[in-house]
């Protein structure tokens, strides 16, 4: 399916059928999130992908009482680092010299660059920004999900907290932040299933300077 073709298709599907995605569709999904862009690279998040129907079912009664929960075939959280210190930064560094076969020490000026960008904000800022990322993230996996022919239902409607405890997130340094239910749509049930996509015109929603 061509990209444009894609996005016209998608949408937030409201009721799914049951049926699995085949987990070449989920992988190709889960590579699109891996490769997404991220600020500096460093990805201050992580994604849990859920497809344990008992784990679902305690998703939906204590932190998420939508449908696609219980009806989508995978549940991505997406969970951001509550904390962005230099230990982290210092092991993407160790992780770019890796990848590229090149010294930790030649990445210095980098590094500093980093730290002195996010260190010197709040703890509290860096853990907004964390979770600023995961949503660009979010938005790879539902472009990549479009053009797999995979509904994709976001959330931010839920009981974090709730679902933080159950999944034992703090003790793993992470707060969710967004879901993203993965499926596919069941178009007798789903009264949008065939409506006309309902998006602000090119004038109305860009301003093209010259």
């Amino acid at each position: 399916m061509e990209l444009l073709e894609a996005m016209n298709w998608r949408y937030a599907a409201k009721k799914m059928n049951g049926q699995k995605v085949p987990t070449e569709k989920i992988d190709t999904i889960l590579e699109a999130i891996r490769l997404s862009a991220s600020s500096v690279g460093l990805q201050p998040y992580t994604v849990l992908v859920i497809d344990n129907h008992e784990l679902k079912g305690k998703i939906h009664e204590l932190a998420c009482p939508q449908p696609q929960i219980v009806e989508g075939s995978h549940l991505l959280v997406f969970a951001s680092w509550t904390a962005v210190e230099a230990e982290q930064i210092d092991a993407y560094i160790k992780l770019i010299a890796d990848t590229r076969q090149t010294s930790v020490e030649s990445l210095t000026p980098f590094a500093d660059s980093i730290k002195g960008s996010l260190l010197s904000r709040t703890p509290e800022a860096r853990a907004e920004w964390a979770a600023r990322q995961a949503y660009i993230a979010l938005g790879s996996g539902m472009i990549a999900a479009a053009t797999e022919q995979v509904d994709a239902t976001p959330m931010e409607g839920f009981n974090a907290d709730a679902l933080d405890k159950l999944l034992d997130l703090p003790a793993k340094g992470l707060h969710s932040v967004s879901l993203l239910a993965l499926g596919f749509r069941d178009e007798e049930k789903d009264f949008l299933s065939k409506a006309p996509k309902v998006r602000r015109s090119r004038e109305a929603l860009f301003i093209e300077l010259a």
